[in-house]
């Protein structure tokens, strides 16, 4: 990846759906180079998708949650019944695992409290779990899917 590469991946992550000629214009290439370059990098995985950000504040998911998760359990026949429980919940927009003093985190955007508390519930029946925290946040100051390339 050299750094025309970079100030491609810059415009895309901006507005994905900008036009190829768009972007050539923009980094000085002509349409076809710049098209062979997009399509190695999805080739190659650097850009993997394509899709639409959307508002989650003006679609009525107003509360954003993130709970951590703490499980006795660490063979990894449950972490995958674990993760396909977790990976079948819309609600839950991120799932990572954690080193320290919590075992997962999730990033769970719901319309309000009794959404959450439905999810919770949910959560909580289809899994055997230790301790499970629920931060709610306040206010997002930065929200951003780019990366500093």
């Amino acid at each position: 990846m050299d750094d025309m590469d970079r100030k491609i991946l810059r415009l895309l992550q901006e507005d994905s759906s900008i036009s190829v000629s768009d972007i050539a214009r923009q980094v000085g290439l002509s349409a076809s180079p710049c098209w062979k370059r997009i399509n190695r990098m999805q080739t190659d995985g650097l850009i993997k998708r394509q899709v639409a950000v959307l508002d989650a504040d003006k679609l009525g998911y107003g509360l954003t949650v993130f709970v951590s998760i703490k499980t006795g359990e660490h063979s990894a026949d449950w972490l995958q019944t674990f993760a396909k429980t977790v990976e079948g919940m819309p609600e839950v927009l991120e799932f990572h695992r954690m080193a320290g003093e919590v075992d997962y985190l999730l990033k769970v955007v719901v319309p309000d409290m009794r959404s959450f508390d439905l999810f919770y519930k949910n959560l909580v029946e289809l899994t055997a779990l230790s301790e499970v925290t629920s931060r709610f946040s306040m206010e997002t100051i930065k929200d951003t899917t780019a990366l500093p390339v």
